[in-house]
């Protein structure tokens, strides 16, 4: 049986410390080198989308969350969302204290960010920062552990 072309599934993963700053990398390659934006990437076949969070957020920035740390956020799947093509992002929030980072795989560098709403962001990363925030000012989540 052949299978309909379908949009390429990814995650994002937003991340505040104690400072209220937001962590961004510098990315490494194209759709928008050099540019800010939030730690993530696809979902490899066989893996879970909160594990892919994971995966990604250590990968690009050093930083371990445990899964039952992580609160959705949202889906944000508008098809001119990445210039490469349709994708389909699930979106993560987390708390950290102010943990050193750094820039690792296709994260040219790492950062704790105060002014992000001042930085032209990759993607439709200041929106989905902007919904995280909003989550984090309605207190915590009566659901915040994934569903496994």
């Amino acid at each position: 049986m052949a299978f309909p072309a379908t949009p390429a599934l990814t995650t994002d993963c937003v991340v505040f410390d104690d400072q209220r700053r937001v962590l961004l990398i510098q990315r490494a390659n194209e759709p928008f080198r050099g540019g800010y934006a939030l730690p993530g990437g696809f979902v490899d076949i066989g893996e879970r989308v909160d594990d892919a969070c994971r995966r990604e957020l250590h990968e690009e920035t050093g930083l371990e969350i445990p899964v039952d740390q992580l609160r959705l956020v949202g889906v944000y799947s508008d098809p001119k969302r990445d210039p490469r093509g349709h994708t389909c992002s699930v979106a993560y929030l987390t708390q950290t204290r102010n943990t050193p980072v750094k820039g690792g795989d296709d994260a040219a560098s790492a950062e704790w960010v105060a002014n992000w709403r001042e930085l032209q962001l990759a993607f439709d990363h200041a929106q989905i920062i902007a919904d995280a925030e909003n989550l984090l000012l309605q207190g915590p989540s009566t659901n915040s552990e994934p569903e496994r």
